[in-house]
């Protein structure tokens, strides 16, 4: 039996569909392997220069068996036997025998710049030398020279940085500061989303399996403006007359805000139809409300056309979040808003122990200076069209894909049973899945039935690297 609830830590989703594998998935996965046997030359994955070193240290058995004792349960892990990945460079991961597999997800789109980027290594290594840690409380030229460089990159007058340790983090205190700022409590966001796992920031996520049974309070979820599945296809202003209608019928008429990501993340990469911001903005600012943008996912150029994902839609919000790439696996975090908004936080002591600790701020620096240095965002408008024309033939060729969505390196490939219907594929995105994984190729897994391939890597991949997922992709299929 597939033991998908193990492998995305969604228990609801594996009772959901356990009878099903058991039967069907089953015979699937019997047919990959006749035809695994029939002789077939699988593709061959592009040469990379680079040997990783000998791995001395535990191995997978012993590792998984110490994480069940010691770790929450609540804890996952990806694929029927886990990989115990013990080594990055650039796009690519080693597990503990040396076997090298290309990051299609990279470290769920959090390594922007490459695993282990000499140049971000450096920066790391030289101030971890010089000084590991003081806090806000004292001066120290990184966090200043970095907050400088990241206001930056935005327009308006988003000017004024606060940094933090995560995303959840970041849109914790986004809405805070929004409620201070507008003394309102009522915020939006989109159905679909994924904001965090805090309590409040779970109140605003929009998937039933992320959420917890615990008091979220003052916060509406409005239509998904998903081009795919949503009841207005591509015509945004439809969709956003539906936040018109929960500021009238929902709250008092007032509100603290309104968030979402450009694309969803966790959702499926899910693109928010054209023409959908400016209403809404427009609907939240004249309720008394403040707009935030979360770009935990889509920001620092992945998307290839623009360098923020709210600039896709032709809008400046208040408030930007962001987490994840900002840092290319450290862990950092920051919110970016006016000098007005950032005001309100003066009423009260507001202190962050981490945030912009000397070695995250010369990191996170470092991977500005790389992303531009090496034209991340030009490669993103270069590779990611490529890598999605080349999925769009897959479309062609296989009734199973029913859409393939997605702009610059952030994309998303949907499975289903029946393209009319739309009934996702769950069994045959679980199988598909774990054939990648055996080819060499990592992906994520997101929607809210799973099954939507997320591929978001690091913004280092090439179109040889495209090729090779694509043509991994095509065997895989062509077995179910």
């Amino acid at each position: 039996m597939l033991n998908i609830g193990k492998r995305v830590g969604d228990n609801l989703l594996k009772r959901r569909i356990n009878g099903i594998v058991s039967s069907r998935g089953a015979a699937i996965s019997t047919a990959v392997e006749k035809k695994e046997t029939h002789g077939f030359s699988l593709p061959q994955m592009p040469p990379f220069d680079y040997k990783p070193q000998p791995y001395s240290g535990p191995f997978l058995d012993e590792i998984l068996q110490k994480r069940k004792q010691y770790l929450c349960p609540s804890m996952f892990y990806f694929y029927e036997k886990p990989l115990n990945i013990v080594e990055g460079k650039m796009q690519y991961l080693f597990d503990e025998s040396g076997r090298r597999y290309l990051d299609a997800f990279g470290g769920i789109v959090t390594v922007s710049c490459g695993h282990c980027h000499p140049d971000i290594v450096d920066a790391i290594v030289k101030q971890t030398r010089l000084l590991q840690h003081t806090t806000t409380i004292y001066l120290h030229h990184a966090i200043t020279e970095f907050a400088e460089a990241l206001a930056a990159k935005f327009p308006g007058n988003l000017k004024v940085v606060f940094f933090t340790n995560s995303g959840t983090e970041s849109n914790e205190l986004a809405t805070m500061m929004a409620r201070l700022y507008t003394g309102n409590h009522d915020m939006i966001s989109v159905r679909n989303s994924y904001h965090g796992s805090s309590a409040n920031t779970m109140g605003m996520t929009a998937q039933s399996k992320w959420k917890y049974n615990v008091v979220q309070t003052g916060a509406h979820h409005a239509l998904n403006p998903n081009p795919y599945r949503g009841p207005f296809g591509s015509d945004g202003a439809k969709y956003a007359k539906d936040v018109q209608d929960i500021i009238d019928f929902g709250t008092s008429g007032r509100v603290a805000g309104f968030i979402a990501e450009p694309i969803q993340g966790v959702g499926g990469a899910v693109e928010m139809a054209p023409g959908y911001l400016k209403p809404v903005y427009e609907s939240v600012r004249k309720a008394g409300g403040v707009c935030i943008s979360d770009e935990v996912q889509t920001g620092f150029g992945r998307m290839g056309s623009h360098y923020w994902g709210f600039e896709t839609q032709g809008v400046i919000p208040d408030i930007v979040t962001m987490a994840k790439g900002i840092g290319n696996g450290l862990p950092l975090g920051a919110v970016v808003t006016t000098p007005e908004i950032a005001q309100v936080l003066t009423q009260r002591c507001h202190f962050n122990t981490f945030g912009g600790n000397p070695v995250c701020a010369a990191g996170g620096h470092a991977v500005l200076k790389v992303l531009d240095k090496e034209k991340r965002q030009e490669h993103c408008a270069v590779v990611g069209p490529y890598l999605i024309n080349r999925l769009r033939e897959l479309q062609d060729k296989y009734e199973v894909i029913g859409d393939v969505r997605g702009r610059g390196l952030m994309i998303g490939v949907e499975l289903v049973t029946d393209r009319a219907a739309k009934t996702p594929a769950q069994v045959e995105t679980a199988v598909v899945f774990e054939k990648l994984k055996d080819m060499g190729v990592l992906v994520g897994k997101g929607g809210m039935y799973g099954n939507v391939f997320r591929i978001k890597p690091p913004m280092c991949f090439t179109k040889e690297d495209s090729d090779f997922l694509v043509d991994v992709m095509d065997h895989a299929l062509s077995q179910l």
